[in-house]
């Protein structure tokens, strides 16, 4: 199966936001991204709008020709637009204002009671809901019960662990995150990953069978400051591809 991949543009935002204005244009990047291979579209509208603002999800929903993923946290404000917006698809990951970016997986065992009705209401908008979790038995089973279609891993644990050298630690993530897979696989779930991934972890993860997309975004928009944006998607393609047949 090929693997798809889904361009993340909240940092062309983050560009933009620090000076004010409207440049750089996140929707232009997504269209660019589309054209050099992109699967679908991923984009986080905070509650603090540090970087997607709401014009921006106003825009790409109308306009991208690829499935519209809305990265969001389980609350009314959200649900709601989700609910005006229709996207394909609507991620559920856990939000603190205090944190750089998300730093782990939702808590669907402890979080059970409140995401049911979430997750009724952006299935009865049309969007096939996925959860962020962390690639732990426990919360996979959370989200099977849940109903959910889809699970993303974080992969966030593994890449840093490659980053800073610590090859132990990166074999255990490693394993811990092919072992989730094929869990959540066995429960009938479409398996996702995300956070963190590069070229390099990136085409070692696409080995995997069991999953079918990853969501990445951080790290070709900081690529496309120095080869450009097209450059990097092509590249990436390129590497997710070259591990899925190195499987074969």
């Amino acid at each position: 199966m090929r693997l798809r991949l889904g361009v993340n543009i909240d940092h062309v935002a983050t560009v933009r936001n620090a000076r004010g204005g409207r440049l750089p244009d996140p929707v232009r990047a997504a269209h660019l991204a589309v054209a050099a291979g992109a699967d679908s579209i991923t984009a986080h509208l905070r509650e603090d709008r540090r970087h997607i603002r709401d014009e921006d999800m106003v825009r790409l929903a109308r306009e991208l020709t690829v499935p519209l993923n809305f990265e969001m946290g389980a609350t009314e404000e959200m649900i709601a637009l989700a609910e005006v917006l229709k996207p394909h698809a609507a991620c559920l990951v856990p939000e603190k204002r205090t944190e750089r970016t998300t730093e782990g997986g939702l808590d669907v065992v402890g979080q059970h009671d409140h995401l049911v009705p979430a997750i009724a209401r952006l299935v009865a908008a049309g969007c096939r809901v996925s959860l962020f979790i962390e690639p732990d038995e426990a919360a996979i089973a959370g989200a099977a019960r849940l109903g959910v279609p889809v699970v993303e891993l974080h992969t966030g644990a593994w890449c840093h662990a490659v980053t800073d050298g610590h090859g132990t630690k990166a074999a255990i993530e490693l394993e811990r995150l092919r072992t989730g897979a094929r869990i959540a696989f066995g429960h009938g779930l479409e398996v996702h990953a995300g956070h963190g991934l590069d070229y390099d972890t990136a085409r070692e993860l696409a080995t995997t069978p069991e999953f079918v997309e990853f969501n990445i975004g951080h790290f070709l928009m900081g690529e496309a400051m120095f080869t450009g944006l097209e450059h990097v998607i092509r590249q990436m393609r390129a590497a997710m591809d070259e591990g899925r047949a190195g499987r074969e």
